[in-house]
C-alpha cells in the first residue's frame, strides 16, 4: 500500500486501473511519468480508450502499453494487449512474457476504440437494450434468448448490470465518438437509466433488482 504515486518510484512496471474516464487517466499518466523511474513501463487497464493518446501524455510513449484484464480477473483468462503508435517492441515483449507468467492468455489488438472485446461486446449489449426499449421482449426473455439460443453463459442485460451501466455507456460513447458511426449510438434507455443512477448491481438496480 502506498500513500501517493511517489511510492511507485522504484517499480519496473505500473498497471493503472482507474475508472474508465479519459481525463482521469491522462492526468494519472502525467503524474506517473514524473513519479516513476524513467525506465519503467506504464500500462493501462483501459477497456476502450486510445493507448496512443494516453502515451502522448507522457515523455516515454515507447514504454506505454494497454494491458486490459478481463473482469473478474481471478477467473477470466484473457488479457488484451494493445500497442500505442509509439509502443516499442521491447515493451511489447516484456508484457507478452508477463502475461504468460501470470498464466493468462494474450490477444493482441490494434489501437482502435474498444479494441477487440468491447468493439464486439458493447454493440451487442446496446442492441439488447434497444430490443428492450422498443418493447420486443422483456429483459428476462432477451437474456433467456441469448443464453439458450446462442450458448452465452450470461444474458447481455444481466452482463450489463454486472459491468455497471455507467461503464457500459462510457465505452459505447468512446466507440461512437471514435468512429463517428451511428451504429454505435447509445440507446436512449441506457442514457436515461444512468442519469437516474440505475447502474446495475453496484447500485442495487439496473435491468434487474439486486
Amino acid at each position: 500500500m502506498v500513500k501517493d504515486l511517489s511510492g511507485f518510484a522504484d517499480c519496473s512496471l505500473v498497471v493503472e486501473a482507474a475508472t474508465e474516464n479519459e481525463a482521469l487517466k491522462l492526468d494519472l499518466f502525467r503524474q506517473l511519468d514524473e513519479a516513476v523511474n524513467k525506465d519503467a513501463i506504464l500500462a493501462t487497464n483501459t477497456s476502450s480508450i486510445s493507448i496512443t493518446r494516453i502515451a502522448a501524455a507522457t515523455k516515454r510513449p515507447e514504454r506505454v502499453i494497454g494491458m486490459h484484464f478481463m473482469n473478474p480477473v481471478p477467473v477470466m483468462q484473457l488479457v488484451e494487449v494493445i500497442r500505442g503508435l509509439a509502443t516499442s517492441d521491447e515493451t511489447f515483449q516484456v508484457i507478452a512474457s508477463l502475461v504468460e507468467k501470470l498464466g493468462k492468455v494474450m490477444a493482441v489488438s490494434q489501437d482502435y476504440p474498444g479494441f477487440i472485446v468491447n468493439r464486439i461486446l458493447m454493440p451487442m449489449i446496446n442492441e439488447a437494450i434497444f430490443a428492450l426499449y422498443e418493447g420486443i421482449a422483456t429483459a428476462e426473455d432477451i437474456d433467456k434468448g441469448m443464453k439458450l439460443g446462442t450458448n452465452h453463459p450470461m444474458g447481455p442485460l444481466a452482463l450489463a448490470d454486472l459491468i455497471g451501466l455507467d461503464t457500459v455507456l462510457a465505452i459505447i460513447a468512446v466507440l461512437y465518438e471514435g468512429f463517428k458511426d451511428p451504429k454505435f449510438r447509445p440507446c436512449p434507455l441506457l442514457v436515461k437509466m444512468v442519469n437516474a443512477g440505475y447502474l446495475g448491481k453496484k447500485s442495487g438496480r439496473g435491468f434487474y433488482m439486486y
